[in-house]
C-alpha cells in the first residue's frame, strides 16, 4: 500500500530490492509480493540475484545508519514505542550532512573490499560507523 505508490511517484521503475535472509523476509507470501514489485530485480536467498544470508552488507543503512542510531537512541531511557519513534526521528534529523556524505562516499571502497575478499566477510575495521 505504501511502496508501490512511492516508487511510482518518484519514477523509480528500474531499481533492485535487496533483502536479508530473515525467515519473515523469505516466506513465500513475502517473496511473491516483492517479485510483483521488483520483477527480475530481487536480491534474495531465493530469487533473481542470489544474496546469501549473513552476507556483508554494503549499503549505508546497514553499515552506517543502524549502528549509529542504536548508539544514539539507546543511550537514552525510553519507556514507550512513541518515545522510541520520536528519538529515532530526532537522531536521524540531527545527523550532520558531512557525516552522511562520508558514509555515501565509502560505498565504492566497501564494494572494492568485498571484491578483494571474494565476496566474503569484510574486515571489522571498515564497519566503524563514524
Amino acid at each position: 500500500d505504501f511502496v508501490r505508490p512511492e516508487l511510482q511517484a518518484r519514477q523509480l521503475n528500474n531499481i533492485w530490492f535487496q533483502q536479508d535472509g530473515a525467515t519473515p523476509h523469505t516466506a513465500l507470501q513475502s517473496r511473491a509480493v516483492l517479485q510483483r514489485l521488483f520483477p527480475n530485480r530481487l536480491m534474495s536467498r531465493f530469487r533473481d540475484l542470489t544474496w546469501p544470508s549473513r552476507s556483508p552488507d554494503l549499503t549505508a543503512p546497514d553499515y552506517f545508519l543502524l549502528g549509529y542510531l542504536e548508539e544514539k537512541v539507546f543511550s537514552q531511557q525510553l519507556h514507550t514505542i512513541e518515545e522510541l519513534k520520536d528519538a529515532i526521528r530526532h537522531e536521524i534529523n540531527a545527523i550532520p550532512l558531512e557525516m552522511t556524505r562520508r558514509a555515501m562516499e565509502a560505498f565504492p571502497r566497501r564494494l572494492q573490499k568485498c571484491i578483494d575478499a571474494n565476496g566474503g566477510h569484510l574486515n571489522d575495521v571498515i564497519f566503524k560507523n563514524h
